[in-house]
């Protein structure tokens, strides 16, 4: 393939960091090339330089042979190049066309928006992914796949001609992956040419063409797809051999720490009865939007039950709070870990402080020597990366803020830990360290929940697997004795009955 678009020996630092040192990347016409690597390898930071959020300290970007100086955004816009982040960048309450032309709507004679033409233009972008889209609708209603064509439609709007996708499929499910990936090949059959960044190894045979793949800021190698294997293509991004890439260990499963029976929420959840017991890994399944998240809210406080009780260690307990939750010993590891598990602007030693306060202070004052050593010790133990504990949060990788989240709920050393999808935008290195540190947690005598939409994780860590349908758990399964088939056929809404009609 002859490159349309070079990047040469691109350098960037940071205070403290070297973000790229002498990075190549290219990219064809009409290709789909992965960019690979764990957190902190330098994707990000390469594609913001391609964007022009970030200015290179060195390099040279060409683009059908024309030097291009990346000094802004706008500048890039203008050259052909889109990005489309994993936090989709999308106004909510504003309706489809509206953010497809946000900022460049067309006007009538008189100056006002005029809005048929805009609602004609944004339909004639839309009609290309076949897909039946109200061009008036607003863009919080839409599932998360149609979110993801409107930024798309919005890029495609611009002219573009290479589109950055980082993480597209994090928050879709298996069928609206299947559209994303409709509309990917038929992009690039349009003369589109994709740079797609993914933790889900698996996923980039579907789409991509070539791969090339960064570790700590230098670029590894540059193959196409058909030429690798997914143990080397982890190989090359870990720089070592993942002996296994889902490590479980047998615990002794003791006594029942906690018991959930009749919870119910009107538009959340009717009934839901489960245990978990001391030492056990139970996993949740089901479809984005079954209700997992907003059952295990309940029990941590962050929503109010209409009705139902909670026992732990066989202790009815009243949870009101998430400062109840906390108290009882439940530790919450949210899905949106930069919204509700971080404060961004404060620094690694801050945040796992946040959780820990009351036990670390005498009459109003904390002892703060203790603090320093026992989150100099976590950092430690639990292998976070950063040059300092007093590091903003916001300056790590995906995989260390999330170890940040569990380190805060370590240091409690709490009974029962939920994470609700502990390893979403995570690599694969990275995901391997969770899944030990939830290992050692049920070692230590934790019970453990775990929310997660990646089935090939659900069957692999848990020990036993509830699936959940709008609210209701439809079925348990032991993990050796289930399928990803049978998971998804009751997160569909599907009984036993049909089940056996189907095998009929």
């Amino acid at each position: 393939m002859h490159p349309f678009l070079s990047m040469s020996m691109i350098t960037k630092s940071f205070p403290g960091v070297m973000a790229l040192q002498n990075v190549n990347f290219d990219l064809a016409e009409r290709e789909v090339h992965a960019l690979l690597g764990e957190n902190g390898a330098g994707k990000s930071t390469l594609m913001k330089i391609l964007s022009g959020v970030y200015k290179p300290d060195s390099g040279v970007i060409l683009l059908d042979g024309k030097r291009l100086v990346a000094s802004g955004p706008r500048t890039m816009l203008r050259a052909g190049v889109s990005i489309i982040y994993q936090e989709l960048n999308l106004v909510l309450y504003m309706s489809v066309a509206e953010n497809i032309f946000l900022g460049r709507e067309p006007l009538n004679a008189t100056g006002l928006i005029d809005k048929e033409t805009m609602h004609k233009n944004a339909k004639s972008l839309l009609s290309q992914f076949k897909l039946d889209f109200d061009t008036n609708a607003l863009v919080h209603t839409l599932s998360p796949a149609y979110q993801q064509v409107v930024e798309i439609a919005k890029a495609l709007s611009l002219k573009s001609r290479i589109l950055i996708m980082d993480e597209p499929t994090a928050s879709l499910t298996g069928h609206e992956i299947d559209q994303l990936f409709d509309i990917i090949r038929r992009l690039r059959s349009n003369g589109v040419s994709i740079v797609y960044i993914s933790h889900r190894l698996e996923e980039i045979w579907k789409v991509a063409d070539r791969v090339t793949i960064l570790r700590d800021g230098q670029k590894i190698i540059t193959r196409s797809l058909s030429d690798l294997t997914i143990s080397e293509i982890i190989r090359n991004m870990v720089g070592r051999d993942l002996i296994e890439q889902y490590p479980k260990q047998k615990v002794e499963k003791k006594e029942e720490v906690l018991c959930v029976d009749g919870l119910a929420k009107i538009g959340v959840c009717d009934g839901v009865s489960f245990r978990v017991q001391r030492g056990e890994i139970l996993g949740f399944a089901g479809l984005v939007g079954a209700g997992r998240t907003e059952i295990m809210q309940l029990i941590f406080g962050y929503r109010r039950k209409d009705r139902g009780s909670i026992r732990i260690n066989n202790r009815k307990v009243e949870i009101r709070s998430t400062r109840d939750a906390v108290r009882n010993g439940i530790a919450f590891i949210p899905e949106e870990r930069k919204k509700q598990g971080l404060v961004l602007g404060l620094s690694v030693f801050d945040n796992i402080s946040l959780a820990n306060l009351d036990r670390n202070s005498f009459l109003g004052w904390l002892r703060k020597r203790v603090l320093y050593d026992l989150v100099t010790s976590i950092v430690k133990n639990i292998g976070i990366k950063t040059p300092s504990i007093h590091q903003l949060v916001d300056n790590l990788s995906g995989g260390n803020q999330q170890k940040v989240v569990l380190s805060k709920w370590f240091v409690r050393d709490c009974q029962i830990y939920i994470f609700d999808e502990p390893t979403r935008g995570i690599d694969v290195g990275a995901k391997v360290e969770i899944y030990r540190l939830m290992q050692t947690l049920a070692q230590r005598g934790a019970a453990i929940i775990l929310i997660s939409s990646d089935l090939t994780e659900v069957l692999n860590i848990s020990d036993r697997i509830m699936v959940v349908y709008r609210g209701q758990i439809m079925k348990e399964f032991e993990w050796d004795k289930v399928t990803q088939e049978e998971v998804m056929h009751y997160a569909l809404g599907f009984t036993e009955k049909t089940l056996e009609k189907e095998l009929k």
